[in-house]
């Protein structure tokens, strides 16, 4: 058998690196080609490094560890790292996939190890019946409510509903309401992972909208698409790759 590898999907980073410790002292000969944040960056590690088995969060920013596994197909061994509640664990069980319920102590990771050990030259366990009961007790995603941002020497709240648009500002994300702008620290790839797709946008890789405070959809004689807002007299740019989803309008 070829030397093992594995990809760590965790946002904590202190999880992560303490996982990665444990798995290095219980089983050595296993290799850690990868390690990612959120759900997006674990599925393009997957796809990039194909390795043989992958520890996922379930409740990642951006794709959560279930919907990473979907799109995977079956590509390779999962073990979820999860925080679940008794009623999804017992549906862990009967899907005979390998899980780690967070808090979880060095014996129950080393049994982990022993069932991986075990399956690894066999196919993956299949997903398909398990990933639907999994989704149905997964709690509602927690989307950001507000943000503190920067204005002088202030420090204000500012609610994400208050909010027009996000723009990347060298350093810094420009956080623009109805009444001014202010500046936050946060990347605008952070921001993204972390506010609710059906409200905010990305319609540029410089720019994240809110789409209740879209006015209308201007197109120029290049069919270059603009956005016009409720409050602010600004139009906004639309790049090419985020076109489709003003079609419609």
């Amino acid at each position: 058998m070829s030397q093992a590898t594995a990809v760590i999907a965790e946002n904590e980073t202190v999880l992560r690196d303490e996982l990665r410790s444990h798995l290095t002292a219980l089983w050595p000969e296993l290799r850690v080609v990868g390690e990612a944040r959120n759900g997006f960056e674990a599925l393009q590690l997957l796809e990039r490094l194909q390795p043989a088995l992958v520890f996922l969060d379930v409740q990642m920013p951006g794709m959560n560890g279930l919907e990473v596994a979907r799109a995977l197909g079956g590509a390779c061994h999962v073990v979820f790292v999860t925080a679940y509640n008794a009623h999804a664990v017992a549906a862990f069980e009967q899907g005979a996939v390998d899980y780690l319920l967070k808090p979880y102590s060095i014996e129950r990771l080393a049994m982990t190890v022993h069932r991986l050990r075990q399956r690894l030259d066999g196919a993956p366990a299949s997903l398909e019946k398990l990933l639907p009961e999994l989704t149905s007790a997964l709690p509602p995603r927690a989307y950001l409510r507000w943000i503190n941002a920067a204005k002088g020497q202030e420090v204000s709240l500012i609610t994400v509903d208050e909010v027009v648009y996000f723009q990347s500002d060298i350093k810094y994300t420009r956080v623009v309401t109805a009444e001014g702008a202010a500046l936050i620290r946060k990347s605008l790839k952070e921001l993204q992972e972390e506010l609710d797709p059906a409200c905010f946008w990305l319609i540029h890789r410089s720019t994240i909208v809110n789409a209740n405070a879209i006015a209308g959809v201007l197109r120029d004689f290049r069919g270059h698409v603009m956005l016009r807002l409720k409050s602010r007299a600004e139009k906004l740019q639309v790049s090419e790759a985020h076109t489709h989803l003003f079609r419609q309008m």
